[in-house]
């Protein structure tokens, strides 16, 4: 068979000329034959770049100069079945799937550096499990956040947007707010440098923690938290930094819920007025 001549586009009044039809159509189709032996008896002298299809095999093969090669049109089988599976390379070429893995887990290399893995991230890692925004509220109740997963939390509360309020915490569980046996101990110190004890937030027998008072329209908390969700008396500290500016309060403060409960959650609640802005939880790994 001729050489293939490559693409032509035919126009009104062309000649189809014997030599053109071997060596412009033949590179520009795909043959169909019964087998491989009806193509050999077909075409004696095959070309490079040549396609064939042999309906005994459905193989679509090309014609690289020295023989006929399957063409892949198969394409990758997907391996994946669950939603969040990723795909690596296993055994050179294959694909594998990796499942999914588990909350505030991170992807790294197995111990003999041969494939990807789910693990645990390293110990000082904080992963973020929750965000929640509000607008004008008296409360906002976080539900399912602590959990068997971390010991340890850091919650942030910021732009509360209220001024001259002070913000309870109550630990939660089964959506009830726990509202017995809180000790907490303040500090509040003004920009002026004057030490003054919360007046909210001092002595014992509270019905909350008291981690932020606000002064401006800009504020900032963090509250520390730790093994909330173990059935034992639960520890907590807090800073919250209130003021445009040079800021006009620097709280500090600490206290401890003294039951034997395993919480899920808590609540924030004004001791007037209403706020504004976000809270996020974060988990310690342990």
């Amino acid at each position: 068979m001729a050489a293939g001549l490559g693409f032509i586009e035919f126009t009104t009044g062309d000649v189809l000329s014997a030599a053109a039809a071997n060596g412009y159509l033949a590179s520009q189709t795909v043959m169909v034959f019964a087998d491989a032996a009806a193509r050999t008896s077909a075409i004696a002298s095959p070309q490079e770049g040549m396609f064939s299809f042999l309906k005994d095999t459905n193989a679509t093969q090309f014609y690289d100069g020295a023989a006929w090669v399957n063409l892949d049109t198969t394409g990758m089988v997907n391996p994946m079945t669950t939603t969040g599976d990723v795909i690596y390379s296993s055994s050179g070429t294959t694909p594998a799937r990796l499942g999914i893995g588990t909350a505030g887990q991170v992807l790294t290399v197995n111990s003999g550096a041969t494939a990807p893995e789910w693990a645990t991230s390293a110990a000082g890692g904080l992963s973020l499990i929750n965000t929640t925004s509000f607008s004008a509220v008296a409360s906002q109740s976080i539900n399912d956040v602590f959990s068997a997963t971390y010991d340890h939390y850091m919650i942030k509360l910021e732009n509360l947007g209220s001024t001259n309020i002070a913000v309870l915490f109550r630990l939660r569980v089964s959506a009830t707010d726990e509202t017995t046996n809180y000790l907490a101990n303040n500090v509040l110190i003004t920009a002026g440098g004057n030490t003054i004890s919360s007046a909210t937030g001092n002595g014992t027998g509270q019905t909350a923690f008291y981690p932020m008072f606000m002064s401006s329209t800009k504020n900032l908390s963090t509250i520390q938290i730790s093994n909330p969700f173990d059935a034992t008396p639960t520890q907590s500290t807090w800073h919250s930094l209130s003021g445009d500016g040079g800021g006009k309060f620097n709280l500090w403060g600490a206290g401890q819920n003294t039951n034997s409960t395993s919480y899920t959650g808590f609540s924030l609640i004004t001791n007037t007025g209403t706020m504004t802005g976000s809270v996020s939880i974060y988990g310690y790994s342990k």
